[in-house]
């Protein structure tokens, strides 16, 4: 009787191991020849599982994303206005060793979304989600009259925006100068400016 083999699971092996090899030394070092050697493969095998490097690379970014999405759920589960936005805003900074490790997925995968289409959408699409609840959060802190800055929300998100995407790339490039206490200093500050008139 032939082996029934599960896929899914095959494909989620193949994911973890392109994420430690990422982790471990960046894109470069998730080529397809280390991949298929770690999860034990032949080097053609990984064609059954996904087309190319950028499917598996895709999949890698969407495991991170999920972890860290459910972090921020967790972050703001029964909050709104700005006890909510300081949830999402906290959970979003790689203030601890699972969202730095996250951190390293994303800026390898930045790096693979610059120059691949159907990988920058994919990025810009959970941009537009993430922009989304910032605004509907911002929106419900100025209805609450918790946040009184009268600084354009639109400007307020991009703050937020440009805070964590900065503090992920710090995160990798230089931890020494970025470290948890730095960031939650900036986002303290950001945030006793938001009740300002």
């Amino acid at each position: 009787m032939p082996k029934v083999i599960d896929h899914d699971q095959r494909r989620r092996d193949i994911i973890e191991v392109t994420r430690g090899l990422i982790i471990q030394g960046g894109i470069e070092a998730a080529t397809m020849r280390e991949i298929a050697a770690e999860a034990g493969f032949a080097n053609g095998a990984l064609k059954h599982y996904f087309p190319g490097k950028d499917d598996i690379i895709q999949g890698t970014y969407e495991l991170s994303l999920a972890q860290m999405s459910e972090v921020v759920r967790l972050a703001v589960e029964g909050k709104r206005g700005l006890a909510a936005l300081r949830g999402i805003s906290e959970a979003s900074l790689p203030l601890d060793a699972e969202r730095t490790t996250a951190a390293r997925v994303l800026l390898s995968f930045w790096e693979r979304a610059a120059s691949n289409e159907h990988l920058h959408e994919i990025y810009v699409d959970h941009l537009v989600i993430w922009r989304q609840a910032l605004a509907q959060f911002i929106a419900e802190g100025r209805a609450d009259g918790d946040i009184l800055s009268k600084t354009p929300d639109e400007q307020l998100i991009q703050e937020l925006v440009t805070m964590n995407v900065g503090a992920t790339l710090m995160s990798v490039i230089n931890p020494e100068q970025n470290t948890p206490a730095l960031q939650q200093a900036q986002l303290d500050s950001f945030f006793e400016r938001l009740g300002r008139p």
